[in-house]
């Protein structure tokens, strides 16, 4: 069965507790997160480096980029064919060329300096339509700015939070997660951090798309999928 096929839906009450519990069983297994404010700008840029490739090659764009320019500010005054080949290994390149370049020079453009502090004082929606209006960010990029640099509690969910809560019966397979789970989840920055984290973890891990090692799954027992697939 594939691992977005339909399962049971879990609702209300249910699906709040089962959070809870996963949360509880993956800080557990993997331990506490450092949940230290992360630099707002470089958060930014990183993860719309981050899409659609690995954490390897991410993590690969974005130090060549700064070993080519140095600071994000001479990236903003860099040509995009520039920004395209210091950040080739992470793909996409011309398009998150794009978007990093855009969204810096609307910065600058609106705030007459290359900082994104202002976020904090706003309100989270406030926040967070900024975020959006920006080139190349979407709900994930948007969520973790919010998230790591800011302290506001809007979670953000990749590709692996969705596959496992889908599988988990918290998210439908044709669902917004981000809707979902910001409407189940407590609105407590310090939890969703640490949920998002290793919820991450345990997709890369244990979780995986195909052939889901789950006879070596702390979560198997409450899993709607392996429900379905088993019977």
């Amino acid at each position: 069965m594939p691992w977005g096929a339909a399962v049971t839906i879990l609702a209300g009450v249910d699906a709040r507790a089962l959070v809870k519990w996963v949360e509880a069983e993956l800080r557990a297994l993997y331990g506490e997160v450092d949940l230290a404010r992360q630099e707002p700008l470089g958060t930014l840029v990183a993860t719309v480096l981050s899409q659609n490739t690995t954490d390897t090659n991410s993590g690969r764009a974005y130090a060549s980029l700064l070993e080519r320019f140095e600071t994000l500010e001479r990236v903003r005054k860099a040509p995009v064919e520039a920004i395209e080949e210091a950040i080739r290994i992470g793909g996409l390149q011309h398009e998150k060329a794009l978007a990093i370049k855009g969204v810096l020079e609307r910065i600058v453009r609106e705030r007459r300096t290359l900082d994104l502090s202002f976020l904090e004082t706003l309100a989270l929606g406030e926040a967070r339509a900024w975020l959006l209006a920006s080139p190349g960010v979407g709900d994930k990029t948007a969520g973790i700015v919010l998230l790591f640099a800011f302290g506001k509690p809007y979670f953000p969910a990749d590709t692996h939070v969705r596959r496992v809560t889908v599988r988990l019966g918290l998210v439908g397979p044709k669902e917004d997660p981000h809707r979902r789970l910001n409407a189940l989840l407590p609105k407590d920055p310090d939890f969703m951090a640490s949920l998002h984290l290793h919820l991450v973890r345990h997709g890369r891990e244990t979780c995986h798309a195909r052939a889901p090692d789950c006879g070596g799954c702390v979560l198997c027992a409450r899993c709607e999928w392996r429900k379905e697939t088993a019977g």
